[in-house]
């Protein structure tokens, strides 16, 4: 893949002038001669020899400054020519009689080609220069690229692209294509084999040795990235993981916590009604039989949200949506909640029929509402209402607790997290199946500041059709 120069940000490296420069010095050496010879020859025999010989250089080194060393050299050779037979005696003839006039010929005739010489490398050198030159800024941008390993691997394909004038570049290993940019054309193939089995593959037009020097820092550059992005996915892995296994050995010491305190609650009256030795009133028994019931509630609650979760986690719930009143949502979700008796239920007439789950959305107003109870002080209400909107009923739980600022309102619905909660027996699940369950029936849970203080949770649930 070489040979031909096309376009990109790498000019190429010129081995002399362009051709169209040397045509026009070329131009210029012959006509300059021509037209020199046209105005000296009629006066030659009132000229010293020195006068057409420092004319006809000036001449060549024009030719040389414009077009380089090879439209000087024919020049520089017709002018030692011309100056032979037309300047030096005898005239018409390539002989020459004197000495001095010889050594002028022989002088001028290496001064034209060293001048020349020097004129052609002088522009080689250029060229080199101006290629070296962008080469090194190319390579300090590729250096840029990869600092910022966030998108390197991109940036740096788009700018072999751009540098080399390529259709489609890309870093494989084998058949797999791990990194690519374009679109393979027509155009030429070029695979450069690197480390560890992986290449660096691009189409376009063919690249000369000097370009794949060059691309090869390139492709050492996008298989480094490539590795960069494979080292942070592992990286962000590895993190979750860790992550995870935190959060599971956090859910199991709180299970065993939070599970432990309704058993023990239910064994301790189970025990006191079992005691042989008290004689209980009928109002005793009644209050440990309450405290069994309590407990048993909360386990259940607990237990329901667990086994939430992990339908949410699994992908395993299955929604079941029909036409439901709202009055019976509420009803199902607030019954025997502990501190029932502060929630306060206050629903329009005539509301329309939503579209939900009835498990579902009965646990998503348990979830609320109990949550509200815990957070809120004692003495304090809960009130639950609803309101309807063209196409949705906003059902709402609003509690007059601490609240939550609105910059944490996101991590309210985070499992396992319990912001500001010290009150026993919760795991922290079930904003976060609330709003699944939610999410899950094709609504939304919003929270939002109550006005005066505390967390008003707002339920959007669509109406079903009539």
């Amino acid at each position: 893949m070489a040979g031909a120069e096309g376009a990109g940000a790498l000019p190429p490296r010129a081995y002399g002038v362009s051709a169209r420069r040397q045509l026009i010095g070329a131009a210029v050496g012959c006509v300059g001669l021509l037209l020199l010879t046209a105005a000296l020859a009629g006066r030659r025999e009132d000229l010293l020899l020195s006068t057409p010989v420092l004319l006809t250089l000036s001449v060549v080194v024009t030719a040389a400054i414009v077009g380089g060393i090879r439209p000087a050299l024919p020049t520089a050779l017709g002018g030692f020519l011309l100056l032979n037979v037309v300047f030096t005696q005898p005239y018409g003839t390539f002989s020459v009689h004197r000495l001095d006039q010889g050594l002028a010929l022989a002088v001028y005739l290496a001064v034209a080609v060293a001048v020349s010489v020097v004129v052609g490398v002088a522009a080689r050198r250029h060229s080199d220069a101006v290629r070296a030159a962008a080469e090194a800024a190319e390579l300090s941008a590729l250096a840029g690229m990869r600092s910022d390993s966030s998108a390197a691997i991109d940036e740096v394909l788009l700018r072999v692209l751009q540098v080399f004038g390529l259709d489609h570049a890309a870093v494989v290993e084998g058949d797999a294509v791990l990194a690519e940019s374009g679109a393979p054309g027509v155009g030429e193939e070029l695979r450069l084999d690197l480390a560890d089995g992986r290449a660096f593959q691009v189409h376009g037009r063919s690249l000369s040795g000097d370009d794949q020097r060059v691309l090869r820092a390139f492709a050492r550059a996008a298989v480094a990235s490539v590795e960069d992005r494979e080292l942070a996915a592992q990286a962000a892995e590895a993190a979750r993981l860790a992550a995870v296994d935190q959060l599971r050995t956090a859910l199991l010491a709180g299970v065993g916590h939070d599970l432990r305190t309704p058993l023990a609650g239910i064994k301790a009256a189970v025990t006191s009604l079992r005691a042989e030795d008290v004689q209980w009133t009928d109002a005793d028994r009644e209050e440990l039989l309450d405290a069994v019931e309590s407990s048993a509630d909360r386990l259940d609650g607990l237990v329901s949200n667990l086994l939430a979760a992990s339908r949410l986690d699994a992908g395993a719930l299955s929604v079941a949506l029909t036409p439901v009143d709202v009055e019976e949502i509420v009803g199902r979700g607030v019954q025997g909640l502990a501190g029932g008796e502060r929630v306060v239920v206050d629903l329009p007439d005539r509301l329309p029929l939503v579209l939900a789950d009835v498990g579902l959305a009965e646990r998503v107003v348990a979830n609320l509402v109990d949550n509200a109870l815990r957070h809120s002080g004692r003495g304090t209400n809960v009130l639950v209402t609803a309101a309807e909107r063209p196409e949705h009923v906003v059902l709402s739980v609003v509690d007059t607790g601490p609240g939550v600022p609105a910059s944490r309102h996101a991590a309210l619905f985070a499992p396992y997290q319990r912001l500001g909660d010290r009150t026993p027996g919760g795991l922290g699940l079930g904003l976060s199946v609330a709003q699944g369950f939610t999410a899950a029936m094709g609504g939304s849970l919003e929270p939002s500041e109550t006005p005066g203080g505390g967390l008003t949770m707002s339920i959007r649930l669509r109406k079903a059709p009539r």
